[in-house]
């Protein structure tokens, strides 16, 4: 297994400066640095390669996610949207190539969050979205780009809400570069037993988010993090465990993830590095065995 972090743990804006962050998760034991792929997309070909050559020094693998915006829904009914989305993603995909991502997931088979102002067609939807994530992965494959098909919890999606759905999906989409990918935030309110919902995943699992269920690092929560190690161990995954902590408020981040309360206990930057520190210890000790 590989283990990383999320850039936001640090930041309040999705689109920012991802070159600091590569030594300093090197720095603090981290293999994997997880960028935004909106920010990705903003990125000159410069900018792109100094970043590809700043991970490949300090031995990063860089992966990426996004919640497409619902102007790129690929899920949608109109025509229009949905190739307006997949033109995004194609160009999204172009810019990963130039700095060395292969891997990218999130809500990349819909938009998040979802609009639950107006009525959900969910069987319509599902259908749409498997024609353009086949279409997506045809892209993709160019690259060896693998797409990962994030499961969201019932608040702020509506056609994956646990493992099960998920799998299902990815065996209709049938194509090699498309992998499940679970979060333990998510899997927290969906899923009847998390070893259980990794274990049925099985080789389906392509990449693992991993947080509290109050968003905070691994260890500052109850999350069953022995079960989830051991369940691990099970399917012999070896692919990326990426933290995805929130913990605090302000900027769009902080607005998009709902964080309305400060859970770093006003930590300065120095103490947000020595809890993701000891959270990646307490992880590795879990995981590994």
């Amino acid at each position: 297994m590989k283990f990383g972090t999320y850039f936001a743990y640090w930041e309040q804006n999705w689109d920012t400066d991802y070159l600091k962050y590569i030594r300093k998760v090197a720095d603090l034991g981290f293999d994997v640095l997880e960028v935004g792929a909106a920010g990705i997309v903003n990125m000159s070909d410069e900018a792109l390669e100094a970043l590809k050559n700043e991970a490949k020094k300090y031995n990063i693998t860089l992966t990426a996610g996004i919640g497409l915006p619902k102007e790129y829904d690929v899920s949608s009914s109109d025509e229009n949207v949905r190739q307006h989305g997949l033109a995004f993603v194609r160009k999204m995909l172009d810019k990963l190539y130039k700095a060395d991502i292969h891997a990218i997931g999130g809500t990349v088979y819909s938009y998040w969050p979802a609009d639950y102002s107006k009525p959900i067609d969910k069987a319509a939807a599902l259908t749409q979205s498997i024609k353009s994530v086949r279409e997506i992965a045809d892209y993709a494959a160019q690259y060896n780009i693998t797409i990962l098909i994030e499961v969201l919890n019932r608040f702020e999606q509506f056609l994956l809400n646990d493992a099960g759905e998920a799998i299902q999906y990815v065996k209709e989409v049938n194509k090699a570069n498309v992998k499940v990918m679970l979060d333990s935030f998510h899997m927290n309110i969906e899923e009847d037993n998390m070893g259980d919902a990794i274990r049925k995943t099985g080789n389906y699992l392509g990449h693992f988010h991993i947080g509290e269920c109050n968003r905070k690092v691994p260890g500052k929560g109850h999350m069953p993090w022995s079960e989830i190690g051991q369940a691990l161990r099970d399917i012999h995954y070896e692919g990326c465990v990426v933290m995805e902590p929130f913990v605090r408020t302000g900027g769009i981040v902080g607005s998009d993830i709902k964080v309305w309360r400060d859970l770093s206990e006003n930590a300065n930057e120095a103490k947000l590095d020595a809890d993701i520190k000891e959270s990646l210890e307490l992880v590795k000790k879990q995981f590994i065995g």
